[in-house]
Protein backbone atom coordinates (compact mmCIF):
# COMPACT_ATOMS: atom_id res chain seq x y z
CA UNK A 1 0.00 0.00 0.00
CA UNK A 2 1.19 3.34 -0.67
CA UNK A 3 1.36 5.76 2.26
CA UNK A 4 0.07 9.59 1.40
CA UNK A 5 3.68 10.90 1.23
CA UNK A 6 4.60 8.42 -1.49
CA UNK A 7 1.23 8.51 -3.53
CA UNK A 8 2.14 12.09 -3.58
CA UNK A 9 5.33 11.75 -4.74
CA UNK A 10 4.52 9.29 -7.55
CA UNK A 11 1.64 10.87 -9.43
CA UNK A 12 3.81 14.09 -9.74
CA UNK A 13 6.36 11.49 -11.62
CA UNK A 14 5.85 11.51 -15.62
CA UNK A 15 5.95 8.07 -17.17
CA UNK A 16 6.32 8.07 -21.32
CA UNK A 17 6.15 4.24 -21.96
CA UNK A 18 7.61 4.14 -26.43
CA UNK A 19 5.12 1.60 -27.89
CA UNK A 20 1.93 -0.32 -26.63
CA UNK A 21 3.01 -4.21 -27.41
CA UNK A 22 1.87 -6.44 -24.62
CA UNK A 23 4.90 -5.23 -22.68
CA UNK A 24 4.40 -1.38 -22.61
CA UNK A 25 0.15 -2.78 -22.19
CA UNK A 26 1.35 -4.22 -18.77
CA UNK A 27 3.79 -1.81 -18.10
CA UNK A 28 1.34 1.15 -18.21
CA UNK A 29 -1.90 -0.64 -16.32
CA UNK A 30 0.85 -1.95 -13.92
CA UNK A 31 2.63 1.71 -13.55
CA UNK A 32 -0.90 3.08 -13.72
CA UNK A 33 -2.24 1.27 -10.45
CA UNK A 34 0.47 2.60 -8.02
CA UNK A 35 -0.16 6.03 -9.40
CA UNK A 36 2.40 7.35 -11.59
CA UNK A 37 1.23 9.38 -14.76
CA UNK A 38 1.53 7.21 -17.79
CA UNK A 39 1.36 8.22 -21.24
CA UNK A 40 1.79 5.57 -23.89
CA UNK A 41 3.43 6.46 -27.08
CA UNK A 42 3.00 4.09 -30.27
CA UNK A 43 3.83 4.52 -33.91
CA UNK A 44 1.04 2.21 -35.37
CA UNK A 45 -2.59 2.73 -35.45
CA UNK A 46 -3.82 0.87 -32.24
CA UNK A 47 -2.98 -1.29 -29.28
CA UNK A 48 -1.24 -4.98 -28.75
CA UNK A 49 2.09 -4.45 -30.96
CA UNK A 50 2.95 -7.75 -32.75
CA UNK A 51 -0.26 -8.50 -31.67
CA UNK A 52 -2.60 -6.25 -33.72
CA UNK A 53 -5.21 -7.11 -35.92
CA UNK A 54 -5.81 -7.37 -39.31
CA UNK A 55 -9.59 -7.21 -40.09
CA UNK A 56 -10.97 -7.50 -44.28
CA UNK A 57 -14.53 -8.33 -45.41
CA UNK A 58 -15.63 -9.66 -42.16
CA UNK A 59 -12.27 -11.79 -41.38
CA UNK A 60 -10.52 -11.10 -38.50
CA UNK A 61 -6.86 -12.37 -38.32
CA UNK A 62 -4.49 -12.14 -35.02
CA UNK A 63 -1.13 -10.58 -36.57
CA UNK A 64 1.50 -12.18 -34.18
CA UNK A 65 0.48 -14.73 -30.91
CA UNK A 66 -1.84 -17.65 -31.69
CA UNK A 67 -1.64 -19.75 -28.83
CA UNK A 68 -3.08 -18.95 -25.22
CA UNK A 69 -0.40 -20.86 -23.13
CA UNK A 70 0.82 -20.67 -19.74
CA UNK A 71 -2.83 -19.42 -18.25
CA UNK A 72 -1.23 -19.34 -14.10
CA UNK A 73 0.98 -16.48 -15.66
CA UNK A 74 -2.20 -14.65 -17.10
CA UNK A 75 -3.72 -15.35 -13.80
CA UNK A 76 -0.79 -13.91 -11.54
CA UNK A 77 -0.76 -10.87 -14.23
CA UNK A 78 -4.70 -9.83 -13.63
CA UNK A 79 -4.56 -10.70 -10.14
CA UNK A 80 -2.33 -7.13 -9.74
CA UNK A 81 -5.62 -5.27 -10.04
CA UNK A 82 -7.52 -8.25 -8.16
CA UNK A 83 -9.24 -9.55 -11.76
CA UNK A 84 -9.15 -13.17 -13.06
CA UNK A 85 -8.86 -13.43 -17.08
CA UNK A 86 -12.46 -14.80 -17.35
CA UNK A 87 -13.35 -10.68 -15.77
CA UNK A 88 -12.36 -9.66 -19.94
CA UNK A 89 -12.80 -12.92 -21.96
CA UNK A 90 -13.95 -16.36 -22.28
CA UNK A 91 -11.54 -18.98 -22.24
CA UNK A 92 -11.78 -22.38 -24.16
CA UNK A 93 -9.37 -25.59 -23.70
CA UNK A 94 -8.58 -26.73 -27.09
CA UNK A 95 -9.48 -30.49 -27.56
CA UNK A 96 -7.43 -31.72 -29.48
CA UNK A 97 -4.85 -29.05 -28.34
CA UNK A 98 -3.56 -29.75 -32.06
CA UNK A 99 -2.78 -31.93 -34.96
CA UNK A 100 0.13 -33.07 -36.51
CA UNK A 101 1.23 -33.73 -40.04
CA UNK A 102 4.81 -35.97 -39.71
CA UNK A 103 4.17 -36.69 -43.74
CA UNK A 104 0.96 -37.55 -45.64
CA UNK A 105 0.14 -40.58 -44.97
CA UNK A 106 1.35 -40.12 -40.70
CA UNK A 107 -1.17 -37.64 -38.55
CA UNK A 108 -2.13 -37.36 -35.38
CA UNK A 109 -3.41 -35.63 -32.98
CA UNK A 110 -2.34 -34.55 -29.58
CA UNK A 111 -5.18 -34.73 -27.17
CA UNK A 112 -6.27 -32.25 -24.19
CA UNK A 113 -5.94 -35.49 -21.91
CA UNK A 114 -2.72 -37.04 -21.26
CA UNK A 115 -3.70 -40.84 -20.64
CA UNK A 116 -4.60 -40.26 -24.51
CA UNK A 117 -1.09 -38.69 -25.23
CA UNK A 118 0.69 -41.81 -23.52
CA UNK A 119 -1.22 -44.41 -25.71
CA UNK A 120 -0.05 -42.26 -28.60
CA UNK A 121 3.34 -42.64 -27.43
CA UNK A 122 2.84 -45.84 -26.74
CA UNK A 123 1.90 -46.25 -30.96
CA UNK A 124 5.52 -44.22 -31.60
CA UNK A 125 7.78 -46.84 -29.01
CA UNK A 126 8.36 -49.68 -26.58
CA UNK A 127 7.00 -48.13 -23.48
CA UNK A 128 6.58 -44.86 -24.78
CA UNK A 129 3.79 -43.60 -22.73
CA UNK A 130 5.70 -44.21 -19.67
CA UNK A 131 8.81 -42.25 -21.32
CA UNK A 132 6.45 -39.46 -21.58
CA UNK A 133 5.31 -39.86 -18.09
CA UNK A 134 8.57 -39.62 -16.25
CA UNK A 135 9.78 -36.29 -19.53
CA UNK A 136 6.73 -34.37 -17.78
CA UNK A 137 7.72 -34.90 -14.23
CA UNK A 138 10.95 -33.82 -14.66
CA UNK A 139 9.36 -31.04 -16.67
CA UNK A 140 7.13 -30.23 -14.23
CA UNK A 141 8.95 -30.18 -11.22
CA UNK A 142 11.64 -28.03 -13.68
CA UNK A 143 8.49 -25.43 -14.23
CA UNK A 144 7.76 -25.31 -10.80
CA UNK A 145 11.48 -24.36 -9.27
CA UNK A 146 11.55 -22.16 -12.89
CA UNK A 147 8.68 -19.98 -11.75
CA UNK A 148 9.65 -19.93 -7.64
CA UNK A 149 13.62 -18.90 -8.41
CA UNK A 150 13.71 -17.97 -11.96
CA UNK A 151 11.00 -16.05 -14.15
CA UNK A 152 9.83 -13.58 -11.22
CA UNK A 153 13.70 -12.24 -10.24
CA UNK A 154 15.59 -10.05 -11.95
CA UNK A 155 19.35 -11.10 -12.86
CA UNK A 156 22.42 -8.10 -12.44
CA UNK A 157 25.26 -10.12 -11.42
CA UNK A 158 26.15 -13.87 -12.07
CA UNK A 159 25.43 -14.70 -7.80
CA UNK A 160 21.76 -14.00 -8.73
CA UNK A 161 21.22 -16.23 -10.90
CA UNK A 162 23.47 -19.30 -9.23
CA UNK A 163 21.28 -19.26 -6.09
CA UNK A 164 21.99 -22.36 -4.45
CA UNK A 165 18.42 -23.92 -5.21
CA UNK A 166 18.70 -23.09 -8.72
CA UNK A 167 22.19 -24.16 -9.23
CA UNK A 168 21.68 -28.01 -7.28
CA UNK A 169 18.39 -28.25 -9.26
CA UNK A 170 20.24 -27.09 -12.45
CA UNK A 171 23.09 -29.62 -11.66
CA UNK A 172 20.26 -32.49 -11.05
CA UNK A 173 18.17 -31.48 -14.08
CA UNK A 174 21.22 -30.65 -16.67
CA UNK A 175 20.81 -27.44 -17.49
CA UNK A 176 24.25 -27.01 -19.00
CA UNK A 177 22.83 -30.16 -21.53
CA UNK A 178 21.36 -29.09 -24.65
CA UNK A 179 17.71 -29.99 -25.55
CA UNK A 180 18.37 -32.31 -28.32
CA UNK A 181 20.77 -34.67 -26.64
CA UNK A 182 18.46 -34.64 -23.53
CA UNK A 183 15.60 -35.68 -25.88
CA UNK A 184 17.45 -37.55 -27.74
CA UNK A 185 18.27 -39.90 -24.13
CA UNK A 186 14.55 -39.85 -23.00
CA UNK A 187 13.32 -41.26 -26.39
CA UNK A 188 13.98 -42.84 -30.01
CA UNK A 189 11.41 -42.42 -32.29
CA UNK A 190 11.32 -39.14 -34.60
CA UNK A 191 7.65 -38.66 -33.74
CA UNK A 192 8.51 -38.42 -29.85
CA UNK A 193 11.29 -36.54 -30.21
CA UNK A 194 9.69 -33.84 -32.56
CA UNK A 195 6.23 -34.03 -30.19
CA UNK A 196 8.62 -32.85 -27.47
CA UNK A 197 10.85 -30.47 -29.20
CA UNK A 198 9.06 -28.57 -31.45
CA UNK A 199 7.44 -26.41 -28.77
CA UNK A 200 11.46 -24.98 -28.58
CA UNK A 201 9.68 -22.47 -31.71
CA UNK A 202 7.67 -20.85 -29.29
CA UNK A 203 11.17 -19.68 -28.03
CA UNK A 204 12.68 -18.86 -31.37
CA UNK A 205 15.30 -21.43 -31.55
CA UNK A 206 16.42 -24.76 -32.00
CA UNK A 207 17.02 -28.07 -29.79
CA UNK A 208 20.40 -27.96 -30.48
CA UNK A 209 21.18 -24.38 -29.51
CA UNK A 210 18.41 -24.52 -26.29
CA UNK A 211 19.41 -25.31 -22.74
CA UNK A 212 17.86 -28.59 -21.67
CA UNK A 213 15.76 -26.49 -18.68
CA UNK A 214 13.07 -25.55 -21.47
CA UNK A 215 11.87 -28.74 -21.42
CA UNK A 216 9.69 -27.24 -19.14
CA UNK A 217 7.70 -26.44 -22.67
CA UNK A 218 6.45 -29.79 -22.75
CA UNK A 219 4.96 -29.48 -19.14
CA UNK A 220 3.42 -26.33 -20.28
CA UNK A 221 2.30 -27.75 -23.92
CA UNK A 222 0.98 -31.30 -22.39
CA UNK A 223 0.11 -30.72 -18.98
CA UNK A 224 -1.03 -27.36 -18.85
CA UNK A 225 -2.96 -27.18 -21.59
CA UNK A 226 -3.72 -24.95 -24.89
CA UNK A 227 -6.15 -22.59 -24.52
CA UNK A 228 -8.09 -19.64 -26.49
CA UNK A 229 -9.68 -16.78 -25.63
CA UNK A 230 -12.80 -15.71 -27.26
CA UNK A 231 -11.94 -12.57 -29.78
CA UNK A 232 -8.66 -14.22 -30.03
CA UNK A 233 -5.25 -12.59 -28.53
CA UNK A 234 -6.69 -9.50 -29.43
CA UNK A 235 -8.90 -9.64 -27.53
CA UNK A 236 -6.37 -10.04 -24.35
CA UNK A 237 -4.66 -7.19 -25.44
CA UNK A 238 -7.87 -4.81 -25.53
CA UNK A 239 -8.16 -5.80 -21.90
CA UNK A 240 -5.29 -4.84 -20.62
CA UNK A 241 -5.57 -1.27 -23.03
CA UNK A 242 -8.94 -0.87 -21.26
CA UNK A 243 -7.76 -1.86 -17.89
CA UNK A 244 -4.77 1.02 -18.01
CA UNK A 245 -7.02 3.95 -19.63
CA UNK A 246 -9.11 3.00 -16.83
CA UNK A 247 -6.57 3.41 -14.59
CA UNK A 248 -5.78 6.79 -16.16
CA UNK A 249 -2.93 5.80 -18.71
CA UNK A 250 -3.35 7.88 -21.56
CA UNK A 251 -2.57 6.29 -24.87
CA UNK A 252 -1.23 8.28 -28.25
CA UNK A 253 -1.04 5.99 -31.53
CA UNK A 254 -0.05 6.78 -35.08
CA UNK A 255 2.85 8.86 -33.88
CA UNK A 256 6.15 7.32 -33.87
CA UNK A 257 9.34 8.29 -31.72
CA UNK A 258 12.22 9.51 -32.96
CA UNK A 259 14.62 10.24 -29.93
CA UNK A 260 15.04 9.68 -26.84
CA UNK A 261 15.74 12.90 -25.36
CA UNK A 262 18.62 12.94 -22.88
CA UNK A 263 20.63 15.45 -20.14
CA UNK A 264 23.68 14.72 -18.15
CA UNK A 265 22.59 11.13 -18.22
CA UNK A 266 19.05 11.60 -17.07
CA UNK A 267 16.18 10.81 -19.64
CA UNK A 268 13.66 13.84 -20.16
CA UNK A 269 11.20 12.49 -22.53
CA UNK A 270 10.92 12.00 -26.26
CA UNK A 271 10.60 13.45 -29.43
CA UNK A 272 8.28 11.97 -31.86
CA UNK A 273 7.06 12.93 -35.12
CA UNK A 274 4.27 15.38 -33.90
CA UNK A 275 6.43 17.34 -31.31
CA UNK A 276 7.98 16.79 -27.61
CA UNK A 277 6.83 14.91 -24.30
CA UNK A 278 8.74 15.54 -20.96
CA UNK A 279 9.02 13.03 -18.79
CA UNK A 280 10.60 12.21 -15.60
CA UNK A 281 10.99 8.01 -16.34
CA UNK A 282 11.07 6.88 -20.06
CA UNK A 283 9.88 3.11 -20.31
CA UNK A 284 10.51 1.26 -23.64
CA UNK A 285 8.59 -1.01 -25.14
CA UNK A 286 9.64 -0.90 -28.57
CA UNK A 287 12.14 -2.98 -30.01
CA UNK A 288 15.72 -2.97 -28.30
CA UNK A 289 18.17 -2.93 -30.80
CA UNK A 290 16.37 -0.11 -32.58
CA UNK A 291 15.72 1.92 -29.71
CA UNK A 292 19.74 1.57 -28.34
CA UNK A 293 20.73 2.24 -32.03
CA UNK A 294 18.13 4.51 -33.41
CA UNK A 295 17.08 6.64 -30.29
CA UNK A 296 19.73 7.17 -28.37
CA UNK A 297 22.96 9.13 -29.05
CA UNK A 298 26.05 7.12 -28.86
CA UNK A 299 27.61 7.73 -25.41
CA UNK A 300 23.79 6.77 -23.68
CA UNK A 301 23.78 3.49 -25.68
CA UNK A 302 24.56 0.31 -22.94
CA UNK A 303 24.21 -2.60 -26.38
CA UNK A 304 25.30 -0.52 -29.22
CA UNK A 305 25.43 -1.85 -32.93
CA UNK A 306 28.15 -4.16 -32.36
CA UNK A 307 26.64 -6.16 -29.72
CA UNK A 308 23.82 -6.97 -31.48
CA UNK A 309 25.75 -8.10 -34.20
CA UNK A 310 26.72 -10.78 -32.18
CA UNK A 311 23.92 -11.80 -31.12
CA UNK A 312 21.78 -15.08 -31.75
CA UNK A 313 18.56 -13.80 -33.16
CA UNK A 314 15.46 -15.66 -33.20
CA UNK A 315 13.46 -16.23 -36.41
CA UNK A 316 11.39 -14.09 -38.55
CA UNK A 317 8.49 -15.38 -40.33
CA UNK A 318 6.19 -15.27 -43.48
CA UNK A 319 2.92 -15.02 -42.71
CA UNK A 320 -0.02 -15.61 -44.92
CA UNK A 321 -3.38 -14.41 -43.66
CA UNK A 322 -6.13 -15.70 -46.02
CA UNK A 323 -9.71 -15.63 -45.76
CA UNK A 324 -11.70 -18.51 -47.78
CA UNK A 325 -15.01 -18.66 -48.74
CA UNK A 326 -15.72 -22.72 -47.35
CA UNK A 327 -14.66 -24.34 -43.83
CA UNK A 328 -11.62 -26.56 -43.86
CA UNK A 329 -13.04 -29.93 -42.78
CA UNK A 330 -9.74 -31.73 -42.19
CA UNK A 331 -8.04 -29.08 -39.76
CA UNK A 332 -8.28 -28.16 -36.87
CA UNK A 333 -7.95 -24.81 -34.31
CA UNK A 334 -3.83 -25.40 -34.33
CA UNK A 335 -2.20 -27.84 -36.86
CA UNK A 336 1.73 -28.07 -37.31
CA UNK A 337 3.32 -29.64 -40.49
CA UNK A 338 6.64 -30.98 -39.78
CA UNK A 339 9.58 -31.38 -42.50
CA UNK A 340 10.92 -35.04 -42.38
CA UNK A 341 14.09 -33.78 -42.25
CA UNK A 342 14.13 -31.10 -39.67
CA UNK A 343 17.28 -30.57 -38.60
CA UNK A 344 17.92 -29.34 -42.03
CA UNK A 345 15.57 -26.47 -41.40
CA UNK A 346 17.13 -25.80 -38.11
CA UNK A 347 20.41 -24.88 -39.91
CA UNK A 348 18.64 -22.84 -42.56
CA UNK A 349 17.02 -20.70 -39.85
CA UNK A 350 20.43 -20.21 -37.34
CA UNK A 351 23.52 -21.47 -39.60
CA UNK A 352 24.19 -17.76 -40.70
CA UNK A 353 26.42 -20.29 -43.61
CA UNK A 354 23.47 -22.23 -44.66
CA UNK A 355 20.71 -19.19 -43.66
CA UNK A 356 18.56 -19.14 -46.89
CA UNK A 357 14.27 -19.17 -48.07
CA UNK A 358 13.50 -23.03 -47.15
CA UNK A 359 13.01 -25.20 -50.00
CA UNK A 360 10.69 -27.87 -48.23
CA UNK A 361 10.13 -25.91 -44.55
CA UNK A 362 8.19 -26.83 -41.52
CA UNK A 363 5.08 -24.67 -41.29
CA UNK A 364 2.49 -23.78 -38.93
CA UNK A 365 -1.88 -23.36 -40.06
CA UNK A 366 -3.63 -21.18 -37.53
CA UNK A 367 -7.50 -21.65 -38.05
CA UNK A 368 -9.27 -19.80 -35.02
CA UNK A 369 -12.85 -19.79 -37.03
CA UNK A 370 -12.60 -23.04 -35.72
CA UNK A 371 -13.20 -21.94 -32.22
CA UNK A 372 -14.29 -18.14 -32.51
CA UNK A 373 -16.74 -18.00 -35.36
CA UNK A 374 -16.76 -14.14 -34.81
CA UNK A 375 -13.05 -14.69 -36.58
CA UNK A 376 -14.97 -15.19 -40.11
CA UNK A 377 -18.16 -14.94 -41.60
CA UNK A 378 -20.83 -17.40 -41.28
CA UNK A 379 -19.58 -20.71 -43.50
CA UNK A 380 -15.66 -19.58 -44.06
CA UNK A 381 -12.48 -20.01 -42.96
CA UNK A 382 -9.55 -17.58 -41.66
CA UNK A 383 -6.30 -18.92 -41.82
CA UNK A 384 -3.07 -18.38 -40.88
CA UNK A 385 0.32 -19.82 -42.02
CA UNK A 386 3.32 -19.29 -40.59
CA UNK A 387 6.94 -20.38 -42.24
CA UNK A 388 10.24 -19.60 -39.91
CA UNK A 389 12.42 -17.84 -41.79
CA UNK A 390 16.44 -16.74 -41.27
CA UNK A 391 16.49 -13.04 -40.06
CA UNK A 392 18.47 -10.51 -42.17
CA UNK A 393 17.48 -12.23 -45.86
CA UNK A 394 16.87 -10.78 -48.58
CA UNK A 395 12.96 -10.49 -48.85
CA UNK A 396 11.72 -10.33 -52.34
CA UNK A 397 8.47 -10.83 -53.93
CA UNK A 398 9.81 -13.89 -56.30
CA UNK A 399 10.78 -15.55 -52.64
CA UNK A 400 7.53 -14.80 -51.05
CA UNK A 401 5.19 -15.84 -54.59
CA UNK A 402 7.64 -18.88 -54.49
CA UNK A 403 7.30 -20.11 -51.26
CA UNK A 404 3.53 -19.29 -50.85
CA UNK A 405 2.73 -21.20 -53.49
CA UNK A 406 4.81 -24.24 -52.58
CA UNK A 407 2.75 -24.09 -49.07
CA UNK A 408 -1.25 -24.04 -50.59
CA UNK A 409 0.34 -27.15 -52.91
CA UNK A 410 1.86 -28.88 -50.23
CA UNK A 411 -1.20 -28.18 -47.49
CA UNK A 412 -3.65 -28.78 -50.63
CA UNK A 413 -1.73 -32.58 -50.72
CA UNK A 414 -1.85 -33.40 -47.46
CA UNK A 415 -5.77 -32.31 -46.17
CA UNK A 416 -7.02 -32.99 -49.39
CA UNK A 417 -8.94 -29.87 -49.43
CA UNK A 418 -9.39 -26.76 -51.86
CA UNK A 419 -8.11 -23.63 -50.62
CA UNK A 420 -6.84 -22.00 -54.00
CA UNK A 421 -10.53 -21.38 -55.77
CA UNK A 422 -11.90 -20.49 -52.66
CA UNK A 423 -9.46 -17.46 -51.44
CA UNK A 424 -11.58 -14.02 -51.01
CA UNK A 425 -8.66 -12.07 -48.85
CA UNK A 426 -4.95 -12.84 -48.84
CA UNK A 427 -2.06 -11.00 -47.78
CA UNK A 428 1.69 -12.06 -46.89
CA UNK A 429 3.39 -10.33 -44.34
CA UNK A 430 7.64 -11.22 -43.92
CA UNK A 431 10.55 -9.56 -43.34
CA UNK A 432 10.38 -6.34 -44.69
CA UNK A 433 6.96 -5.95 -43.04
CA UNK A 434 8.57 -6.65 -39.87
CA UNK A 435 11.01 -3.80 -39.80
CA UNK A 436 9.14 -1.62 -41.61
CA UNK A 437 5.74 -1.90 -38.73
CA UNK A 438 7.78 -2.88 -35.99
CA UNK A 439 11.38 -1.42 -36.51
CA UNK A 440 12.69 -5.45 -36.04
CA UNK A 441 16.19 -5.44 -36.05
CA UNK A 442 16.85 -7.58 -39.03
CA UNK A 443 13.05 -8.53 -39.70
CA UNK A 444 13.33 -10.85 -36.24
CA UNK A 445 9.53 -11.59 -35.82
CA UNK A 446 10.51 -12.71 -31.64
CA UNK A 447 13.61 -11.00 -30.94
CA UNK A 448 16.64 -13.04 -28.82
CA UNK A 449 17.09 -16.74 -29.02
CA UNK A 450 16.93 -18.33 -25.91
CA UNK A 451 20.33 -19.89 -25.84
CA UNK A 452 22.44 -20.50 -22.66
CA UNK A 453 24.06 -17.56 -23.11
CA UNK A 454 21.40 -15.14 -23.48
CA UNK A 455 19.25 -16.73 -21.06
CA UNK A 456 18.00 -15.07 -17.68
CA UNK A 457 21.41 -12.45 -16.15
CA UNK A 458 22.56 -12.72 -20.19
CA UNK A 459 19.67 -11.18 -21.81
CA UNK A 460 19.92 -7.11 -21.81
CA UNK A 461 18.80 -5.05 -18.54
CA UNK A 462 15.81 -3.72 -17.74
CA UNK A 463 17.58 -0.73 -16.51
CA UNK A 464 19.74 0.93 -19.25
CA UNK A 465 23.39 1.32 -17.77
CA UNK A 466 23.89 4.92 -19.12
CA UNK A 467 21.23 6.72 -18.58
CA UNK A 468 19.68 6.80 -15.11
CA UNK A 469 16.40 6.97 -15.83
CA UNK A 470 15.39 4.72 -18.89
CA UNK A 471 13.97 1.37 -18.52
CA UNK A 472 12.61 -1.61 -20.97
CA UNK A 473 10.51 -4.30 -21.09
CA UNK A 474 9.65 -6.78 -23.44
CA UNK A 475 10.63 -10.41 -25.02
CA UNK A 476 14.29 -8.80 -25.50
CA UNK A 477 14.53 -8.73 -21.69
CA UNK A 478 14.36 -11.88 -19.21
CA UNK A 479 12.58 -13.89 -19.19
CA UNK A 480 12.49 -13.75 -22.79
CA UNK A 481 10.17 -14.70 -25.37
CA UNK A 482 6.44 -15.23 -25.43
CA UNK A 483 3.15 -13.16 -24.35
CA UNK A 484 3.60 -14.60 -21.04
CA UNK A 485 7.25 -13.56 -20.54
CA UNK A 486 6.57 -9.92 -21.31
CA UNK A 487 3.81 -10.15 -18.45
CA UNK A 488 6.63 -11.18 -15.84
CA UNK A 489 8.83 -8.84 -17.37
CA UNK A 490 6.54 -5.87 -16.82
CA UNK A 491 6.06 -7.07 -13.59
CA UNK A 492 9.73 -6.87 -13.04
CA UNK A 493 10.47 -3.83 -13.65
CA UNK A 494 7.58 -2.04 -12.33
CA UNK A 495 8.53 -3.78 -9.41
CA UNK A 496 12.10 -2.06 -9.91
CA UNK A 497 10.87 1.20 -10.74
CA UNK A 498 8.84 1.32 -7.78
CA UNK A 499 11.87 0.56 -5.54
CA UNK A 500 14.06 2.53 -7.19
CA UNK A 501 11.78 5.51 -6.32
CA UNK A 502 11.11 5.03 -2.56
CA UNK A 503 8.10 3.44 -2.71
Amino acid sequence: MLNIRTASLVMKMKVIIVGAGFGGLSAAALLAKDGYQVKVIEKNEGPGGRASVYSDQGFHFDMGPSWYLMPDVYEHFYANFDKKPEDFFELDRLDPSYKIYFSQDEVVDVESELEKNYALFDTFEENGGEKLKEYLASAEKMYELSVKELLYKDYRTILDFLNGKMLMSGIRLNILENLEHFVDRKFESDEARKIVQYSIGFLGSSPKRTPSLYHIMSHIDLTMGVFYPQGGMRRVANSIYELAQSLGAEFIFNEPVEQIMVENGVATGVKTSNGTYEADLVLVNADYPFTEIELLDDKYQTYPATYWEKKVLAPSSMVAYVGIDREMENLVHHNLVLDKDWAEGFDTLFDPEKAAWPENPSYYVNIPSKTDRSAAPPGMDTLFLLIPLAPGLEDTEEHREKLYNYILDDLEAKTGENIRDHIVVERIFALNDFKDRYNAYKGTALGLSHTMRQTALFRPAHKSKKVKNLYYTGQYTHPGIGVPMTFISSEIVAKEINEEYGI
